[in-house]
């Protein structure tokens, strides 16, 4: 009997410090099994840690910067239309022993901004058959003019045009660049919580599995002295066995989680992946926030200008408009005057007078303007079809917004409610572990509690994520970039 005794008392003292470590501490308070941080913390990567190795090596921030390239080049491409050239232009004809003529022409030319070109020319022909109007001096001519356009293309042109849409597209790439970084940060911060969920799960499961074996020992001591039946042996052989089976569910989830998670990390253009023994940090919800850059950011949706995807239609649109006054433009008459000083001395500046001069004048003007008319349509059409569409994205993004702080807020009552819950849970569990301890209670009766307690512990950690996912989420409505 003595020995029954003291066997039950070791029993009771199993149960009871396997208890003592969930969730309650001293004052009653819930605190989650995922707080509790290895010692070393070298088995550890935070939030902050992670975040800082896919901003420095994940392969997308350099693709990202390649559309700034791609926007740079283009208008350095622009700009080559203004570039100064040179022309020159060598043409003879040699046949039985007769030089038929021989001809030869150089240009400098200087395009300014206002469809004017600056120009400077020299010519040197000879030959038995030369065109006459082609004769010029033994030493050449030279000339200085300039050409230009007195309607279509004086005020606004193709190369303007360019240049103006070039400016615009930077702007463009910079908003769809600040859009590329600001998904990526967000996908890495989705895939660090599932990380992060999964291992809190993993260490859920771990936490109940070995209270399942410690109550499944306990009670098969007591079967063994007569203590308990043999029927609650089997009962607490197969709650040990559910948590042995749903541990290595969690185990599972873990790994392919963090296999997720390693997708973002890269050194040195090498992938790298997260060790197994490694494990994430809970952060705080103020540290998410600093490290997605929403400390001190009023959440706002009355002035949206500055988001990328809004800046991006808006660099759109502005080329689009620059579109549309060319089209405009291509509705006056094309009237381009070219005037030019000739001398046969090139040397002297003070050569060149109003007597010696080519002059040219060339004028087009379509009856219809039929093409000119359905340019000019088609790109008001664009115009009116990228204002709707700014609109409806701003709509999209102010909804997102407010629906993203509502769900933040709500999630934050979710999360006080669940821990209250979870530390009811815990409380029922103990007093049905000291009804268990004086014989008023069951294996299944504690299964049971344990059940509740479990299913509540495992929505607070999905409670928990879900908190964490709104606040990046905030981020990704805001489309905020370092």
């Amino acid at each position: 009997m003595k020995r029954h005794i003291t066997l039950l008392f070791f029993v009771i003292l199993a149960f009871a410090k396997a208890y003592s470590q969930n969730f309650l501490d001293q004052a009653g308070n819930y605190t989650p099994v995922w707080q509790v941080q290895p010692a070393d913390s070298l088995d550890l990567m935070s939030f902050q840690e992670y975040l800082a190795f896919v901003k420095q090596h994940h392969p997308v921030m350099k693709q990202a910067n390649l559309q700034l390239n791609m926007g740079e080049a283009n208008l350095l491409k622009a700009r080559g239309a203004f570039d100064p050239k040179i022309e020159a232009i060598k043409d003879r004809k040699k046949f039985k022993n007769t030089e038929y003529y021989d001809e030869f022409y150089a240009a400098f030319k200087i395009p300014t901004w206002y469809g004017i070109e600056l120009k400077g020319t020299f010519e040197q022909n000879t030959g038995t058959f030369l065109d006459p109007s082609l004769t010029v001096p033994d030493d050449g001519l030279y000339g200085a003019g300039v050409s230009f356009s007195l309607a279509q293309g004086l005020l606004i042109n193709e190369r303007m045009a360019d240049l103006r849409r070039a400016k615009f597209f930077i702007n463009q790439t910079k908003a769809e660049r600040d859009l590329i970084l600001n998904d990526l940060i967000f996908e890495a911060s989705k895939a660090y919580f599932r990380w992060l969920q999964a291992s809190n799960e993993r260490l859920i499961y771990e936490n109940f599995l070995e209270n399942a074996e410690i109550r499944f020992q306990g009670i098969k001591r007591q079967v063994e002295v007569g203590d308990k039946a043999a029927i609650d042996s089997v009962e607490a052989k197969i709650a040990f066995q559910n948590r042995v089976l749903l541990l290595e569910a969690a185990k599972l989830k873990q790994q392919k989680a963090r296999l997720e998670a390693s997708n973002f990390l890269w050194i040195d253009n090498v992938p790298v992946e997260l060790r197994e023994d490694l494990r994430p940090v809970v952060p705080q919800r103020e540290m998410i926030a600093a490290s997605l850059q929403l400390e001190g950011i009023t959440v706002s949706t009355d002035s949206l200008d500055q988001h990328p995807k809004i800046r991006s239609i808006d660099a759109k649109l502005n080329g689009l408009q620059v579109d549309r006054r060319l089209k405009q433009n291509k509705l006056l008459p094309k009237i381009n005057l070219e005037y030019n000083f000739l001398t046969p001395d090139g040397g002297e500046l003070n050569s060149f007078n109003t007597s010696n001069y080519k002059f040219g004048l060339n004028a087009s003007f379509p009856l219809f303007l039929r093409k000119e008319r359905g340019d000019l349509r088609l790109a008001s059409i664009k115009i009116q079809d990228t204002e709707l569409e700014r609109a409806a994205t701003q709509l999209e993004l102010r909804n997102k917004i407010e629906a993203v702080s509502v769900e933040i807020t709500s999630l934050d009552e979710q999360n006080r409610l669940i821990n209250e819950i979870v530390s009811n849970y815990q409380v029922m569990l103990n007093g049905e572990l000291r009804m268990f301890q004086i014989g008023e209670s069951s294996v299944f009766l504690i299964n049971t509690r344990e059940q509740k307690l479990i299913e509540a512990t495992l929505k607070a950690n999905e409670l928990l994520i879900k908190s964490y996912n709104a606040t990046a989420s905030l981020y990704n409505a805001l489309g905020i970039v370092e």
